[in-house]
């Protein structure tokens, strides 16, 4: 049983978006502010044993405006039935597949009302909607729209806040994939007996604190302790534990045979106090141990040192910790499982940037390793009884979007609204990625595992042949920034730079669009022509019949000339939000370079002595003797005054613009990092404090 497709309709950023989940593990990646906190969220709401409810600022703000509407409806004497149709509402829709043949699918077999003998998922619904008196309870006392207009919207929205949760509710449907009129209303508690939740929150507490022991490692026992004593399938840890609970009932009893007898004769007597008259009713004192209570509050997770001294976790780093904290945590959830007697058909966990504190060669192996880890789980722990766990992760680290496959990515991307507002958008890469072909996406994964690029986290991108190219791009970035007067900066802004050579920048351009990412390419002409043995080889501009440019055959045909590119407008280079820049003459008219080199050189001809001649010939021959990386290393370091080629600051501004664009196994990882030992520390102060 999974989770193979989730609807979201109005909630914060999630307008409405559906969301493709894999099997096992699912990356959600994105710019920052794009929803995928969100994600997390709703489903902390669904599947939290606490009643559901949302509020005011959980409402999508594009779909406030329906408020208005129906307060306005209700002044125009609409019926009610009419005015709770104008109402906005949030719902979230599942469809979890299941295995025709399964003999038991436990309670999503109420959940099945199609007759439909190909279809093989269930579909649920959970609708946060009105209340049939919700137009009375949401704009009671509130004067006509008539009125001051602004003043009385003020008011609406003020007291809004405070009436939804009385004129809403929640309700469960199961609803038929086939026919979305036959309907079936379900109890809310159907949904955790489905989809047992679990979260490791981007907030995990491991922040240094040297003045008190944060343990938050050590809170992971206690559920631990519960589940062994559950364990349905492991005696061993079974009698472990209860062995541990015995151990805690002897410690009480000697408590109060010893301990409470000598703290009961501190106690006062009632004659200290001069009433004689008064009978004294024999106080005593009775200190109580729960073993849940010593695990929770004395218990800490602490490294082995030498000479008997242990090492408080703080001691360690917090990358080590977070990975620990992470292993603990999936260890507890699957223990969880395992301990409920009627466990649900699907675990769903979140993990939320688990890249915090963590190197990038952690980060590739932690997200490689989550399968293994859930195969060890079920092998070792549960008698190589499956483990239905879905995992969705989501993160701001290049390492791991790259070292997963393009199919488990879910790109969210935060689009206009309209009226100044924002919403998410989710871009299933399962799906398809445009009309890229498969060798196409197979060769964008293996670049993109090689480069780490993070196409995925940026909003603007800049695409570049090679190494002078890159060591001076923020070095042109920055001159062009200090001549851009009352324009925008993009030194500012967040921008990714990939080095991709003229021969493969063409095979990005689906994944670009797909994207809806900004876009520079910066390429050369790479002016060629035919000689005796018609082979074509380089030669100055003006001498091209062709170019030998991958990505300009790709953009303009393969027939396309130096002298064709000469002449095409700022227009015709810009396509689906990428702008093409290739050498063009710092002077309408003037000598034209064939590749960053010499079209430096002729940007700057006082700074390399050029002399008289044909200038281009002259820079041709000048940059022909050019070690690539000694010249930028030059530019860069050494001679830092200099004009940015035409070409390349045309392009820059165009970008500045805002203008939107259509190895470890796991057991072996635990062993070797978390070399911890349990200590039961127990104050005495505390004790009294709790007897």
């Amino acid at each position: 049983m999974k989770i193979k497709h989730v609807k979201v309709e109005n909630f914060r950023l999630l307008r409405d978006v559906e969301l493709g989940l894999e099997d096992r593990t699912t990356l959600i990646v994105g710019r920052n502010n794009s929803g995928k906190t969100s994600i997390a969220e709703i489903f902390r709401r669904l599947l939290s044993d606490k009643a559901l409810n949302f509020r005011l600022e959980d409402f999508s703000l594009g779909c406030h405006e329906k408020f208005w509407t129906a307060f306005e409806a209700v002044h125009a004497g609409i019926s009610a039935p009419d005015v709770l149709g104008l109402l906005p509402y949030i719902r979230i829709t599942l469809d979890i597949a299941y295995d025709v043949d399964a003999p038991d699918l436990g309670p999503l077999s109420d959940c099945i009302i199609d007759l439909n003998p190909d279809c093989s998922f269930a579909r649920v619904v959970l609708n946060y909607g009105p209340r049939s008196t919700a137009a009375d309870v949401l704009f009671a006392d509130l004067p006509a729209p008539e009125a001051d207009i602004a003043a009385v919207r003020a008011a609406l929205f003020r007291v809004l806040g405070n009436r939804i949760p009385a004129a809403y509710c929640s309700s469960l449907e199961a609803v038929d994939p086939n026919d979305g009129t036959n309907r079936k209303a379900m109890e809310l508690k159907i949904l955790t007996a489905l989809v047992q939740g679990g979260f490791i929150n981007a907030q995990r507490g491991l922040d240094d604190d040297t003045k008190r022991e944060r343990d938050v490692l050590g809170k992971v026992v206690e559920v631990l302790f519960q589940s062994a004593l559950n364990d349905p399938v492991d005696h061993e840890k079974r009698t472990i534990a209860e062995q541990l609970k015995v151990a805690v009932e002897d410690i009480q009893s000697d408590l109060h045979a010893d301990f409470n007898t000598k703290l009961t004769s501190l106690l006062p007597t009632f004659d200290l106090f001069g009433y004689p008259g008064l009978p004294d009713p024999g106080l005593i004192t009775e200190t109580s141990f729960d073993v849940e209570k010593l695990l929770s509050d004395h218990t800490k997770v602490r490294y082995a040192g030498k000479n008997g001294v242990t090492l408080p976790e703080t001691y360690n780093g917090l990358g080590v910790r977070n990975l620990v904290y992470m292993l603990f945590q999936l260890l507890r959830f699957f223990r969880e499982y395992q301990a409920t007697p009627t466990a649900a058909g699907v675990h769903l966990i979140f993990i939320e940037e688990p890249e915090a504190h963590l190197h990038p060669q952690m980060q590739e192996v932690f997200i490689r390793q989550l399968d293994q880890i859930t195969n060890v789980f079920a092998a070792q722990l549960n008698e190589n009884r499956p483990w239905p766990v879905q995992f969705v992760v989501t993160t701001h680290s290049p390492h791991m979007a790259n070292e997963a496959r393009f199919e488990t990515l879910r790109y969210f991307l935060s689009v206009a609204d309209g009226d100044g507002l924002r919403r998410s958008e989710i871009k299933d890469l399962r799906k398809g990625m445009g009309d890229a072909p498969v060798p196409d996406r197979d060769f964008l994964h293996q670049y993109l595992t090689l480069t780490r690029c993070d196409l995925f986290f940026a909003d603007k991108a800049v695409l570049i042949e090679g190494t002078s190219e890159r060591l001076l791009l923020p070095a042109m970035i920055r001159e062009t920034d200090t001549a851009a007067v009352g324009e925008p900066k993009l030194g500012s802004q967040y921008l990714t730079v990939m080095e991709v050579g003229g021969a493969y920048a063409h095979r990005f351009f689906d994944l670009l669009t797909f994207l809806e990412l900004r876009t520079l390419i910066i390429t050369d002409i790479d002016a060629v022509r035919p000689n005796d043995k018609k082979k074509r080889v380089a030669v100055p501009v003006a001498d091209g019949q062709f170019t030998s440019n991958g990505c300009l055959k790709a953009w303009f045909g393969e027939d396309v000339s130096p002298a064709d590119l000469l002449i095409k407008t700022p227009d015709d280079k810009i396509a689906n939000g990428r702008r093409l820049a290739y050498q063009i003459p710092e002077v309408d008219g003037g000598a034209c370079g064939r590749s960053f080199e010499d079209a430096f050189i002729l940007a700057n001809p006082a700074l390399f002595e050029l002399g008289e001649g044909d200038q281009a010939a002259l820079a041709y021959d000048l940059a022909a003797g050019q070690k690539k990386s000694t010249f930028a290393l030059e530019l860069a370091i050494e001679k830092t005054v200099w004009n940015v080629p035409r070409y390349i600051d045309e392009g820059l501004r165009w970008l500045a613009h805002d203008n939107p664009a259509p190895a470890a196994q796991p057991e072996t990882i635990a062993v070797e990092i978390v070399a911890e030992a349990v200590d039961v520390d127990i104050d005495v102060d505390e004790v009294l404090d709790h007897a």
